[in-house]
């Protein structure tokens, strides 16, 4: 590790330990030649998640933007920030624990639907009546049955 004050290679680590939220190692390092301490920290690399979008475009996975359009559903439901949180970590490490570097929007949105489903009906529509592009009254009454015809 290259020294921040002198720039010589050679250092000593002097104490290791996890960070907090056990992610990464804290280092506490001294340089073999001016002697000043300096902090490294070392985490696992992680390639990236791909979202494979409907026009066949690529980008990197967005939890936050999972988490508005799950925001946007449960507006004015009683559905916690917290739990909204908890169903984006358990989204994105279901896919991730898959191994699977891409995944397509159809597969992340019929993740989000059978989790919104258990937690709120309602929310469960609004998803679905964008996800799934309601294109009339229609649509949104066959949705609706179908819900109705589960229980």
């Amino acid at each position: 590790m290259k020294c921040p004050y002198c720039g010589f290679i050679e250092d000593k680590v002097i104490d290791s330990r996890p960070t907090d939220e056990a992610s990464a190692i804290r280092r506490r390092r001294e340089c073999s030649k001016c002697t000043r301490r300096f902090t490294t920290y070392e985490k696992v690399e992680s390639l990236p998640l791909m979202v494979i979008k409907k026009d066949k475009t690529r980008q990197p996975f967005d939890r936050e933007r999972l988490l508005n359009g799950l925001l946007r559903a449960c507006e004015k439901r009683p559905v916690s920030i917290n739990d909204l949180e908890k169903l984006v970590t358990d989204i994105e490490s279901q896919i991730c624990n898959s191994l699977q570097r891409e995944v397509t929007t159809q597969e992340i949105g019929e993740l989000v639907m059978t989790r919104l489903k258990e937690m709120d009906e309602v929310a469960y529509v609004r998803f679905a009546s964008v996800y799934r592009q309601f294109k009339d009254i229609n649509t949104f009454m066959d949705e609706l049955r179908k819900l109705l015809n589960e229980k």
